[in-house]
């Protein structure tokens, strides 16, 4: 890891964590008192934050959040919504409280039984604005909703949920891979049998590269681990170093070198290294790898602790050059991205 040190490992990963604990309220990309993705990456990121750091502080922030926003967790059901409850298990383990627990479950319910899918079985993608994708597939639900599930088989025991999450990470990887470089394009619409713009966008890589190991590792002890799962993996990792640029980070749409290096998804691709080699899915050499990346997000950190050089959120667009055109601003989840990335380097260095 060169001259970055554990020290300043920390050091930046504190400054991340207190600045996207500011109020930032009305600021859509960091205000935590929305139910919704963004804010549900941010949770996620704070308990893995907790995990690595042990900072009680961290805990402290997830339980105060939880308990103001909690009641919102029984609102309108969609895969954008499900993101928040991927740290409701910790809560309820940190605090005895049962409500986590149930709401946890009914969310989980919902998915198995209730949430719109595809005519090909996946995972339709439903966000909380008013506006529909039907018949769309998105990279970005396996860390969105697909994730959240497999926490809940995990900590609850549920073998239902852990096979449901499994077949939706194995059906995201066959319906959004490019087979010829094994990276993923953002979209595939079934009714039009096609990937919309065919846009290798990066964030969209990094939502499967973090959750894929992840998810592995919550139903592993539920469910045998199919050797399709780990090559798709693995594959899917190769091919993303193939596009790295020399800095370390990944521009913005994987194959377009000429477009702005982006933060997230660099952070979120090296986090999902980290996490596969620690996890023993990826070999130890691998972990050279997110070295140069780590060296970048933490440059990306300015002396306030906001991650710069993150696009702003987006749908599936209708053209490759429109994703170039996407403002960088800060948000919870491009710190997030960053400070999982952190704390996975610093559960190795420990490790």
């Amino acid at each position: 890891m060169g001259t970055i040190t554990n020290h300043s490992l920390r050091e930046t990963a504190g400054r991340i964590f207190e600045y996207m604990t500011k109020d930032h309220a009305g600021d859509w990309g960091l205000d935590f008192d929305h139910w919704d993705w963004v804010p549900g990456v941010g949770v996620i990121a704070i308990r893995d934050y907790y995990e690595s750091t042990g900072r009680s502080d961290a805990m402290r922030f997830l339980v105060r959040w939880a308990e103001k926003n909690r009641g919102k967790a029984g609102g309108r059901r969609v895969i954008n919504a499900m993101a928040p409850f991927a740290v409701f298990p910790a809560l309820h383990r940190h605090t005895s409280d049962v409500l986590y627990r149930d709401l946890a479950l009914a969310a989980g319910e919902w998915l198995l039984r209730e949430a719109p899918r595809t005519r090909e079985g996946a995972l339709e993608h439903t966000v909380t604005e008013a506006v529909q994708f039907a018949e769309q597939v998105w990279a970005d639900t396996v860390f969105m909703a697909v994730l959240p599930l497999s926490e809940l088989a995990k900590s609850y025991g549920n073998r239902a949920f852990a096979e449901e999450a499994l077949r939706q990470l194995l059906l995201h990887y066959r319906l959004l891979r490019d087979e010829a470089s094994a990276v993923l394009f953002h979209g595939w619409n079934c009714a039009a049998g096609n990937h919309m713009s065919a846009a290798r966008w990066t964030r969209a890589n990094a939502w499967i590269a973090l959750a894929t190991p992840m998810i592995l590792d919550n139903v592993r002890d539920l469910i045998p681990i199919p050797a399709e799962a780990l090559d798709s993996f693995r594959r899917l990792i190769d091919g993303l170093l193939a596009f790295a640029l020399p800095s370390g980070l990944w521009a913005t749409v994987l194959d377009r070198s000429d477009f702005y290096p982006e933060t997230s998804g660099s952070a979120g691709i090296a986090a999902g290294i980290l996490r596969g080699v620690r996890s023993g899915w990826l070999e130890p050499s691998m972990r050279a790898h997110a070295g140069k990346t780590i060296a970048a997000v933490t440059a990306a950190v300015d002396d306030r602790g906001e991650v710069r050089g993150v696009s702003g959120g987006t749908p599936v667009l209708d053209s490759v050059e429109a994703y170039n055109a996407i403002p960088q601003y800060p948000t919870l989840y491009g710190q997030g991205l960053a400070l999982m990335l952190i704390s996975e380097a610093l559960r190795g260095e420990r490790e």
